[in-house]
């Protein structure tokens, strides 16, 4: 084993992934509540007080909701840029001081065996961020909650073994929904949510040649069905000529429960 991925819950009810080397397990977010996390964590073999860490993308209640109760309660450090940690503060309690860790958007770091390199994402938040995950021969990204994906960030995730990625809203669901305006805008815009054709035509052209997988993330219960998002995507590669199953293993994430575990 080089790697190991599972997301735990993907979804604007909450969000928190799980990523494991040989040397540290860690999880990316933590938007539900301690107990449903630690739940989770168990579902899948791994012991909650085996965790050795905590990334933040960005300040949203649905990314941090049990981050500050799973740092008390297992000493554990939490990883966010500045702005970040001051827009999330005073949402998630008081934290040791050894706990707290800043790293910079842009630059990579490493975490015992796992190299990490934040970048930025286009999101209604204070600096939110996606992550490369970097071990050995391995590359793994996630990006989610950006309203657009720049030609910087494709750059980035380019040839990724596994790659995360948002496929938020069927737009015309969307716009016919009972949503506010001011929502299904903010939604639509450059700083809200990827669309399920938006995934496709991003998934399209990173895709290196050699066989990938993705994982369809953030789904929203309101605007969205699973086999919306997975018809829409698949649509979208067979026309750019990639096929699914041969090229690209296109699965998907849950809001309510962990996927199966990834290997690589």
């Amino acid at each position: 084993m080089t790697i190991r991925f599972c997301s735990l819950a993907s979804g604007s009810s909450g969000n928190c992934q799980y990523i494991e080397t040989d040397r540290i397990k860690l999880l990316i977010d933590a938007g539900l509540s301690g107990r449903k996390i630690e739940n989770s964590l168990k579902s899948i073999g791994i012991s909650p007080e085996d965790i050795n860490g905590i990334l933040v993308t960005h300040e949203h209640k649905d990314h941090i909701k049990g981050v500050g109760i799973l740092s008390r309660r297992y000493n554990l450090p939490i990883y966010a840029n500045e702005s970040t940690w001051k827009a999330m503060e005073n949402d998630i309690g008081e934290i040791s001081i050894n706990n707290i860790k800043i790293f910079k958007t842009e630059k990579e770091f490493e975490l015992k065996d796992l190299g990490v390199l934040p970048f930025k994402t286009s999101h209604d938040s204070i600096e939110s961020v996606g992550f490369c995950f970097y071990h050995k021969n391995v590359k793994l990204s996630l990006v989610t909650d950006t309203g657009y994906v720049s030609e910087d960030i494709k750059k980035k995730i380019y040839n990724s073994d596994l790659l995360v990625i948002e496929s938020n809203h069927d737009i015309e669901m969307l716009k016919m929904g009972r949503y506010p305006w001011f929502l299904k805008k903010r939604i639509l815009g450059d700083t809200g949510h990827l669309s399920n054709d938006l995934a496709g035509e991003v998934i399209s052209e990173v895709f290196s040649g050699k066989r990938q997988k993705v994982l369809l993330a953030h789904l929203s219960k309101e605007n969205n069905f699973p086999e919306l998002a997975y018809q829409t995507v698949v649509n979208i590669l067979r026309e750019k000529g990639i096929k699914i199953g041969d090229d690209i293993i296109l699965e998907l994430t849950q809001r309510d429960r962990p996927t199966k575990i990834y290997d690589f």
